[in-house]
């Protein structure tokens, strides 16, 4: 029987060749207690640091993803670590991938080599993905950079964190001062990348590992990624989808009409996604966001190897449906439905090194 542990972000990760990649306040201790009062709701076992966890006590809910934080859950009972966290190469998590028990996420040195976007989307590219124009500007070059990509131009980030710290420009000038702004703040690291500006319909895709999953009260088996029906995002601000921490995704998305998503276009850029995520080789959802260029071909612009999980399960939290989770409503799916799908996929590491 699992007996579920949910962790959170407790530091800043690592930098990886001078790069940052910042910290949500909290470190996901929010999507994390919801997860947790979701699934205590339907009777599903977990372990909790508080003997009496208050609800609107974030942190009564999780453990942090140190080491004493991961050996206090086991002291309690756990068996299944949900990661709910930023995970990276050499994470403490690794140094219990030994023990007799399950995880939920994403192994670690993948997320390490994949939160890189860059080198991901290069390697999408590579595999005939199609990937929005993109340049590389590091600290040292920003004087003498050579730019083919037409503005308007997006910002970015390399390990970034949804669209925080991204930015539309719309010329040289703006550019310039947006680099000097970033490179100065030092938030980012030393290097950021630039990428072109895709004019229309936004949309992100869900893809879920392969695996056997319960839909509609019918178990169905996946040997590969499949993905979840594609939301369309809009109020933009700026040419930018606004950080779900400011506004909530219900209030600027909504998944597609039956005509959009049997489209011969959604079709295509959801096999494109699905191919990602079977190239990526991933053990828990990923979060794609695509975007169309003016004749309404979609290209992949952004993957998040850690979607974010908020959901209503608490009084104060009813507007806090992610991006996922409106996916799965079309199937059929509820929070807890999507949350017990992704206990479906708990796995066990080959060996401690994988």
């Amino acid at each position: 029987m699992q007996s579920i542990a949910i962790l959170y972000q407790a530091n800043l990760p690592p930098t990886n060749d001078g790069i940052q990649k910042p910290m949500k306040p909290g470190g996901y201790s929010d999507s994390g207690a919801d997860i947790a009062c979701e699934l205590i709701k339907h009777n599903i076992s977990i372990v909790t640091p508080s003997e009496n966890p208050d609800i609107n006590n974030d942190f009564d809910w999780v453990f942090p993803d140190t080491k004493n934080g991961i050996q206090d859950a086991l002291d309690k009972g756990a068996n299944t670590f949900w990661l709910n966290t930023i995970l990276y190469q050499n994470h403490v998590i690794e140094s219990f991938f030994g023990l007799d028990i399950q995880f939920v996420g994403q192994i670690p040195r993948q997320v390490d080599a994949y939160d890189d976007k860059y080198f991901t989307n290069e390697l999408l590219r590579k595999n005939k993905i199609p990937i929005p124009k993109t340049k590389l500007i590091s600290i040292d070059n920003m004087a003498d950079y050579e730019l083919d990509i037409p503005f308007p131009l997006v910002v970015k980030p390399i390990r970034g964190r949804g669209s925080q710290g991204v930015s539309l420009v719309k010329n040289q000038k703006e550019l310039d001062t947006k680099l000097n702004e970033i490179f100065s703040d030092k938030i980012y690291g030393n290097m950021i990348y630039v990428e072109q500006f895709l004019s229309g319909q936004e949309i992100t895709i869900t893809v879920m590992p392969s695996g056997t999953y319960l839909i509609k009260n019918q178990k169905r088996t996946f040997k590969k990624p499949w993905s979840l029906p594609a939301v369309k995002r809009f109020n933009h601000i700026n040419g930018i989808a606004p950080y779900n921490g400011i506004v909530a995704v219900i209030k600027n998305s909504s998944v597609l009409n039956h005509s959009e998503l049997n489209s011969e276009t959604i079709i295509k850029v959801c096999d494109h996604c699905e191919k990602a995520g079977e190239l990526l080789n991933i053990k828990a959802p990923i979060r794609i966001d695509c975007r169309a260029e003016e004749n309404g071909n979609y290209f992949l612009f952004d993957l998040n190897m850690k979607p974010n999980m908020t959901g209503p399960s608490r009084p104060h939290r009813q507007n806090q449906d992610s991006l996922t989770l409106l996916a799965s409503r079309e199937i059929g799916w509820d929070y807890i439905d999507l949350l017990n799908n992704m206990l479906m996929q708990a796995w066990r590491p080959i060996n401690p090194s994988n």
